[in-house]
């Protein structure tokens, strides 16, 4: 009866004192990760360091580079479902944020992919949930956005690329929120849309990256959120579709970025949990090989490639909507991943 009641008011002490002080879940995240890093600079010997932070948290943003600068295409508001449609810059060199032109409306789920100077914006969700067809060009030393000509399928949650100065924008959802197949190409020289062969796999929250003229098209998940494993590459000199090595872990709402060729793929999300996965492809050995796991755990997070390092940015830590606050940079092959915590 003595431990019972001893039990009981114990219980009821932290009760009390977790009502008093509520949990900061932000700070929670920040230093498990911190943790983390020191625990996989140990046993990977890999070298974990601290960036500049970045002015806000980032969810579901579209995300390309322009030489050594990174441009962050506002999704998500830090509040929750809210859109954005600031842009932030970060510069690799300088280690500095600065801000850009934002674009003419709101969106998340968006895609990104720059070529010639410029970046090019599609598709994404709308303040109300529609998938937009729109496509936003922006002009770095103008520092403007201008509307070219509209996609002929809108959607969210798609993946894009540039192939031989050409856009093809794939995959991802309507709004009926089905997973597509689609695969339109966009001309910026005559500022028109053609359709393309579609993937061999629907699917929506996919990744995609370019290796040797040819695109990948990897992960991804269906209208249900289960997560699919296909790796398919795209030739555009044959219009064709070919199943390639799955990924080793089937996620969807995930990023990735190439170095030397190689395609890595980071984090991702099931229904109950997130994934702190690193995994490379190699397109010439048509293999995957696993790397040291990212420190936190994230979905709806960017990957971008410059030089010899990939940026690891933004993401949520947990299923559905949250913010991890957290930026890596892939540094080097002896030592290549480097954390950026902010």
């Amino acid at each position: 009866m003595f431990l019972y009641k001893s039990i009981l008011i114990v219980g009821t002490l932290l009760a009390i004192m977790a009502a008093a002080v509520p949990l900061d879940i932000s700070h929670i995240y920040s230093e498990a990760a911190k943790i983390t890093r020191i625990s996989a600079t140990i046993s990977n010997n890999n070298s974990w360091t601290n960036g500049a932070s970045s002015p806000t948290p980032k969810m579901e943003s579209a995300y390309t580079s322009l030489g050594d600068k990174i441009y962050i295409i506002r999704g998500y508001g830090e509040t929750g479902k809210r859109n954005k449609n600031s842009v932030e810059v970060y510069d690799t060199k300088a280690d500095t944020w600065s801000t850009a032109a934002p674009v003419p409306e709101n969106v998340n789920h968006a895609a990104a992919t720059s070529y010639n100077g410029k970046i090019y914006l599609i598709g994404g969700y709308l303040d109300n949930k529609v998938p937009s067809d729109r496509l936003f060009v922006y002009d770095p030393n103008q520092n403007q956005w201008q509307q070219a000509k509209s996609m002929l399928t809108p959607r969210a949650a798609l993946t894009a690329q540039f192939l031989n100065g050409i856009l093809y924008a794939v995959g991802g959802t309507n709004n009926e929120a089905k997973s597509l197949t689609t695969n339109e190409a966009y001309d910026p020289t005559t500022d028109t849309w053609t359709e393309k062969a579609p993937m061999l796999t629907a699917r929506q929250h996919l990744a995609s990256a370019v290796s040797d003229d040819k695109m990948y098209a990897i992960g991804g998940r269906t209208s249900g959120k289960s997560n699919l494993n296909n790796n398919e590459a795209y030739d555009p000199a044959t219009d064709t579709w070919t199943e390639k090595a799955p990924i080793p872990t089937a996620r969807g709402g995930i990023a990735a970025a190439v170095v030397e060729g190689e395609v890595y793929v980071f984090g991702g999300e099931s229904p109950d949990k997130t994934f702190d996965n690193n995994e490379k492809y190699n397109p010439q050995t048509n293999s995957w090989t696993g790397g040291p796991p990212m420190p936190t755990a994230r979905h709806g997070l960017m990957a971008v490639g410059v030089g010899n390092n990939i940026y690891v940015i933004g993401g949520g830590p947990t299923p559905d909507i949250s913010f991890a606050n957290v930026k890596q940079a892939d540094d080097s092959k002896i030592s290549p991943y480097v954390l950026w915590e902010y």
